[in-house]
């Protein structure tokens, strides 16, 4: 019983990989859609979102069925319920990846981006794009410096967040409704994408420690 529960925990940990594997892609895709206004590049992430989300829902039902028939007890049943937890982190963060895809749709031919905030945008795409690359090397290793990568990635979108949102309101900025819209909308997903990461690199991070302080923070 022993070898096929560590079996099928095996299993579930190549679930996750593959899951972040799929994050990476949409959110690198949907980074350089929305640079570029590739409309079918956009097309992409949209339409792979499904896959993503079929992922999640057999990550979910492999934790439920080692719940009910293994009745695992410690670090196993820690494991388990981190991977869901994981799972759906990295199905929001796919959710994000849409959404900025779905504004690059929603703007064309016309790009989302004004020429006044397309350097804020590019450091987001880049520090988002670098944190799913991250999470894919920490799901795989383990490696707690690799998590605090990911930790400075998402200081770098806040602080990006918090420049493309002041820099809305600082009596300077002339666009119109709309791109004030998409700024803003724009800015937040790829700030909540930052924040979901951190979320499974503390909960990686309170797998391999056993610290569990801050591990449901940004969740």
């Amino acid at each position: 019983m022993r070898t096929l529960f560590n079996a099928e925990m095996a299993v579930l940990a190549e679930d996750l990989v593959a899951m972040a594997r799929h994050v990476e892609s949409a959110i690198t895709k949907a980074s350089e859609a929305i640079l570029t206004g590739n409309l079918e590049l956009a097309q992409t992430v949209i339409a792979d979102d499904e896959a993503l989300d079929e992922l999640e829902h057999q990550v979910d039902e492999r934790c439920v069925l080692l719940i009910a028939q293994q009745q695992p007890v410690g670090l196993d049943l820690r494991t388990i319920i981190s991977a869901l937890r994981i799972s759906a982190s990295l199905e929001r963060m796919g959710d994000l990846a849409e959404h900025i895809a779905k504004d690059v749709r929603r703007s064309y031919p016309e790009s989302a981006i004004p020429d006044s905030h397309r350097e804020i945008i590019e450091g987001m795409c880049k520090a988002a794009t670098e944190a799913a690359g991250e999470i894919i090397r920490l799901l795989e290793t383990r490696d707690l410096n690799v998590a605090a990568a990911i930790v400075e990635d998402d200081d770098t979108l806040d602080a990006l967040h918090e420049q493309a949102y002041k820099s809305l309101i600082d009596g300077t900025y002339t666009g119109s409704a709309q791109n004030t819209l998409d700024i803003a909308l724009l800015a937040r997903y790829f700030e909540r994408f930052g924040d979901h990461a951190v979320g499974i690199s503390r909960r990686i991070v309170y797998l391999v420690t056993g610290d569990h302080s801050g591990s449901d923070a940004k969740i």
